[in-house]
């Protein structure tokens, strides 16, 4: 009888757990006039995204209605391999609004959505705005990702008006989506960020989309960050952010396919008039591949620099971006000043340039600062603007780089190269002095579609059509997704004209 009822509740057990699986993975709904006593359901909706925040389970998906949310969210639950994601989202066609108006930021970090020491957690079309602090060392964040963990991902959120208005030049700090990785040998890793907006935001000296420390296999994609007062995205490397410096650095991830334009932070309380935001940056990252991006109306359009004495960004690919009207430069590489650290074994190919350095600074549409090393720059487009300063390189810390395959156009004609602190207006002199370019192209207008809009794809009747080098580091597509080698040879620049 004993053995008939211990069979009895084994069959039991196992016919009813797939019903309990099933049902683990549920729906649940928020609304504004919603009650956290309430079951959840459509019907009756929770009240707080806190409430499911502590709530949900392994494959569990939270639906936000449309409305306004003053509250912290602190995600204090994870999904698992096996028993999926879980996911907050906004319900269909309804805007979730999580605003900060009135909350008061703390002191150091405080985030309106933080996800901590979690895995497979999706956040996914939120609007998040207006956090603000005004006094020093109170930081205030959109998004906050931090410790270790996996399979974390960002998707389709507007994130704005996140500030820092404290006046001093240190102490003032805000990030719009901001990923730290804190741990070590343990990272946070498989991060998405994908299809976000990200304006309106003052940094002081952060950054508005950033990921650093112990972080690898991360996607930055498909993003919009626009007007903003510092560093749209950036990877970052050597501040001490994760405990142990052998992981101390973002490493093994992608860039791709976002448009960020409007960054300047000359009006930054933080930077003194300085005009040294990046549109994209690379500080002390490392095996980053950033490609097809559109990089305008920043001080610089991308960065690759290390500002840490000793240690370098390198292993970055560059490839088949759009870069102009950049007020400094289009393209940095190197340490900003002899204290700081440099860049080596990075690729910067396929990428168009157009009218960069706008305000006439001596740096050039490329800009090799303090200690370069065995750098490939090849296959790229830099049209020159009114002061016709291709290349500007004031330091003689440059080793091993190699300079061929591009093609330099300004359209009054002439133009300048600057290499190891020497000026050269002739291209031969150039030439023959450094021994860069010997397979370059000089006085070739490149015939973009359009010069005001500007609009980078080439003309059929371009010469710089099956003209460049057939490049590994190139990559299989071009800007736009195309095939990278449409005809005898690859295209000189991003685009690779169908």
């Amino acid at each position: 009888m004993k053995l008939t009822l211990i069979l009895t509740l084994l069959v039991l057990a196992f016919l009813l757990a797939p019903a309990r699986a099933a049902a683990r993975a549920d729906m649940f709904y928020v609304a504004t006039n919603g009650d956290d006593a309430n079951p959840g359901t459509l019907a009756a909706p929770w009240r707080t995204i806190q409430h499911a925040a502590n709530l949900l389970a392994p494959g569990d998906m939270v639906y936000v209605r449309g409305g306004i949310y003053n509250e912290r969210v602190r995600v204090n639950v994870s999904g698992t391999k096996n028993g999926g994601y879980i996911t907050f989202a906004a319900y269909a066609n309804e805007s979730p609004i999580l605003d900060g108006t009135g909350l008061v930021v703390k002191s150091g970090w405080d985030a309106l959505v933080r996800i901590q020491d979690k895995s497979f957690v999706r956040i996914d079309g939120f609007e998040i705005r207006n956090f603000s602090a005004d006094k020093k060392n109170r930081i205030p964040i959109g998004i906050l990702v931090w410790g270790a963990g996996s399979h974390i991902e960002l998707r389709n959120n507007y994130v704005h008006h996140i500030e820092t208005n404290f006046q001093g030049v240190n102490g003032g700090d805000a990030h719009g989506i901001a990923v730290y990785g804190t741990r070590a040998p343990r990272a946070l890793r498989h991060i998405v960020i994908d299809g976000n907006e990200l304006s309106d935001l003052k940094l002081g000296s952060s950054e508005a989309l950033v990921v650093n420390g112990n972080v690898k296999k991360f996607f930055v994609t498909n993003n919009i960050v626009r007007d903003s007062n510092n560093i749209g995205i950036d990877a970052i490397g050597f501040e001490n952010v994760a405990p142990d410096d052998a992981y101390d650095q973002a490493r093994n991830g992608i860039i791709a396919d976002n448009t960020v334009y409007n960054i300047d932070s000359s009006t930054n309380p933080a930077h003194q008039g300085a005009h040294s935001a990046g549109c994209i940056y690379v500080d002390g990252g490392t095996r980053i591949t950033i490609e097809r991006n559109v990089a305008h109306h920043c001080n610089i359009g991308i960065e690759l620099a290390s500002e840490h004495r000793g240690r370098a960004t390198s292993y970055i690919t560059l490839r088949n971006n759009f870069i102009y009207r950049n007020s400094e430069a289009g393209i940095a590489i190197g340490g900003y000043d002899e204290q700081r650290g440099r860049t080596e074994h990075s690729s910067i190919v396929n990428n168009t340039l157009y009218d960069n350095d706008t305000r006439a600074q001596g740096n050039g549409e490329l800009y090799l600062q303090y200690d370069t090393r065995d750098n490939l720059i090849r296959n790229n487009i830099f049209y020159a603007g009114a002061q016709g300063l291709f290349i500007g390189n004031w330091s003689t810390a440059n080793t091993g780089n190699v300079v061929n395959n591009n093609l330099y156009y300004r359209v009054a004609g002439g133009g300048e190269w600057e290499w190891k602190n020497k000026r050269y207006q002739k291209f031969s002199r150039y030439k023959n002095a450094t021994g860069n370019d010997t397979a370059s192209f000089v006085n070739l207008d490149p015939l973009f579609v359009n010069l005001i809009t500007p609009d980078l794809h080439l003309q059929n009747t371009s010469p710089a059509i099956d003209a460049g080098a057939n490049l590994s580091a190139s990559g299989s597509t071009d800007i736009d997704g195309n095939a990278r080698v449409q005809g005898a040879a690859m295209d000189l620049g991003a685009d690779e004209a169908q």
